[in-house]
């Protein structure tokens, strides 16, 4: 080791230290920054916080959630997609724009009210502009025919099962369910989703670790 006459470390060793030192604190700024910006921009992480996606998605699961995708098209039936739903979601028994719709109607609600509520939901998109939508022993029935939907939880006897009476969704908006048809507050109740509440598809989930998977 090079040393000057006090016996400390040589100006040029000093020098050559403090670069390594700002070097390395500029990669841990340059890494938080990018980090930043790609939950800013394009993937954002979202931890289930109910069972309403079971048994699909489970309470503490977390999930990938593709930000940039909206910029580029619209979610298609099948998605999950995480949202902010109408302030009809705010409340108990929650409130549909069409007051004759949605809790102890015939019919789900079609009309959402037009406040964006701050909470963030994750639900599977079952239909979209256009579509007429019923719902029978808690399966869509979507312009006409009932829908395959082996990967839900049966929704049993309980109220927001079915509504018999169809109703259509309106362009560029999209109607959400969980998967755990008997425990899920969605659309049926606070009606449908337009485009601009829309925040990503989740296309990944990487916790627990045996959950890991793309959908």
């Amino acid at each position: 080791m090079v040393r000057n006459d006090s016996g400390g470390l040589s100006p040029k060793q000093e020098k050559s230290g403090t670069g390594k030192v700002v070097e390395l604190v500029g990669i841990v700024v340059f890494a938080l920054l990018l980090a930043f910006l790609i939950q800013l921009f394009l993937v954002k992480t979202y931890r289930i916080p109910s069972g309403s996606m079971e048994p699909t998605l489970d309470i503490g699961q977390r999930v990938l959630v593709n930000r940039v995708g909206m910029n580029f098209g619209d979610p298609s039936v099948g998605d999950i997609v995480v949202f902010h739903p109408p302030a009809g979601a705010d409340v108990q028994p929650a409130r549909c724009g069409a007051l004759d719709e949605g809790n102890g109607s015939q019919r789900a609600c079609s009309t959402a009210t037009p406040e964006e509520s701050d909470q963030t939901f994750i639900k599977r998109v079952v239909g979209v502009g256009g579509d007429r939508i019923s719902i029978r022993g808690g399966h869509v029935v979507r312009n006409g025919r009932l829908q395959r939907e082996s990967f839900i939880n049966a929704c049993g006897n309980g109220f927001g099962c079915d509504f018999p009476a169809a109703i259509t969704v309106p362009e560029g908006s999209f109607y959400m369910m969980g998967d755990n048809r008997g425990a899920s507050d969605d659309s049926r109740y606070w009606g449908p989703v337009p485009k601009d509440w829309l925040i990503g598809t989740a296309f990944a989930t990487y916790w627990p670790p045996k959950r890991i998977g793309v959908f």
